[in-house]
């Protein structure tokens, strides 16, 4: 199966549009299962899009852009990692192989834009010492234009150029160099997951992972039922939080509540 005109087009115009709603407007920020489906989709097997979605949001858990820094766009990885599985018909192992490289080498492409970025600020900050706003308003839009490009053009030249290679590839490789990608395929959300879990308050609410994985494992509950169970138990939980929070904002320094203050 390859791709037609069309699909090309939409995909890469699925990747320019998430990148620039993650920097301006942020409705589906981080949310690259979404972008997969959305390609998956236009390729006629969501449900492949869904799969390579959520191990790609495992894979990302605890990555964070923090300070300006650069990591991995996962986003293409997701959107070139469905692409080549669903048009290759060799599956997720085969996209990720793809998908994943593509993804790390994006980091270098947002250092080169930011870099750009830096540039473009500090003409405009002359513009406005100069009192020339005008130019100014002009040449500040251009890198909203620009930094989308970090991910549309891997992603066109991965879903134009890449089948071919990635193909030819997959038919030289060994069946134990295929099923290792699928075991690291495997084993990266739980190192994905492994990180969110250090942020996690673990020796409070730890025995919640405990009960999810029971009901999971042994009583074989779909992940709706496991979710619902989840927020029940976190409706209390919260409650109490909030009234613990109120009473100690009712409490000055020299610990006389309000009700106390208005008594004297």
């Amino acid at each position: 199966m390859g791709f037609t005109v069309w699909q090309i087009i939409l995909i890469t115009v699925i990747a320019y549009v998430q990148r620039l709603d993650g920097m301006t407007t942020q409705i589906i920020p981080m949310n690259y299962m979404f972008w997969s489906c959305m390609v998956g989709a236009i390729l006629g097997d969501f449900q492949m899009g869904l799969v390579i979605g959520a191990t790609i949001q495992l894979m990302s858990l605890g990555v964070a852009a923090l300070g300006g820094s650069s990591t991995p766009d996962y986003s293409v990885a997701a959107i070139i990692s469905t692409a080549v599985a669903i048009s290759s018909g060799k599956g997720m192992a085969a996209g990720l192989a793809l998908g994943v490289p593509v993804g790390m080498i994006c980091i270098q492409l947002d250092v080169l834009l930011k870099i750009l970025n830096s540039f473009i600020t500090n003409k405009a900050h002359e513009l406005a010492d100069k009192r020339q706003y005008k130019k100014m308003r002009l040449l500040i839009p251009v890198m909203t234009a620009l930094m989308p490009l970090e991910s549309a053009v891997p992603v066109f030249i991965a879903i134009l150029f890449g089948k071919t290679v990635v193909t030819s590839i997959l038919n030289f490789m060994p069946a134990w160099f295929t099923v290792g990608l699928n075991v690291a395929g495997g084993m990266l959300p739980a190192v994905g997951m492994a990180m969110l879990l250090t942020y996690m308050p673990l020796k409070k609410y730890g025995y919640w992972l405990l009960v999810g994985f029971a009901l999971t494992a042994y009583l074989k509950m779909p992940i709706l039922g496991v979710a619902l169970i989840g927020i029940a138990g976190a409706i209390p939980t919260f409650m109490n939080y909030s009234k613990t929070s109120s009473t100690s904002a009712g409490t000055n320094a020299n610990g006389l509540t309000q009700e106390d203050m208005e008594d004297e």
